[in-house]
């Protein structure tokens, strides 16, 4: 399997989990409304940036020399974001066809456009600016073990 189409399948299946747990929530608790939004929202970045990170590190490692380049990471996430994006969008509107289920009433074209291109965005910046912090954290240790600890030398009298 594709490494994209994994983060895409993952990474949209938790949008639709999260859409689905806060349209259950506003529903039977509709005053905590913004702090359950909030929620899903962190938990949604912070699985963009721990999968970013992963990738960043594991690819700094494979690839020591930042010069000779390593995967693409640019391109793997963006296509996890737009199918991610998409597809999340288009099983929401599909979710909300069932009985007791309320993510909101939009439209098709609202979820394969503007929702999509949101959730989009939320997958593919946190992910980069984890691959980012990832690979400059491995390549901090890298050149921490390249010079060495360093020895203080007694001072001659």
């Amino acid at each position: 399997m594709n490494a994209w189409v994994l983060r895409a399948t993952v990474l949209g299946a938790l949008t639709v989990f999260l859409r689905t747990v806060l349209g259950f929530g506003m529903v039977y608790s509709p005053t905590h409304g913004e702090w359950m939004r909030t929620l899903c929202l962190i938990v949604l970045v912070g699985a963009g940036i721990a999968w970013g990170l992963i990738d960043g590190r594991n690819d700094r490692r494979a690839n020591p020399d930042p010069e000779r380049g390593g995967a693409d990471l640019t391109m793997r996430w963006l296509k996890a974001g737009v199918v991610g994006g998409l597809g999340s969008g288009l099983v929401a509107w599909l979710l909300d066809f069932v009985p007791k289920f309320d993510l909101g009433g939009n439209g098709l074209i609202f979820e394969l456009t503007a929702g999509a291109a949101f959730i989009v965005l939320l997958i593919f910046i946190p992910a980069m600016a984890g691959a980012a912090l990832g690979r400059f954290l491995v390549g901090r240790e890298h050149r921490k073990a390249e010079t060495g600890p360093t020895q203080a030398t007694p001072s001659a009298a």
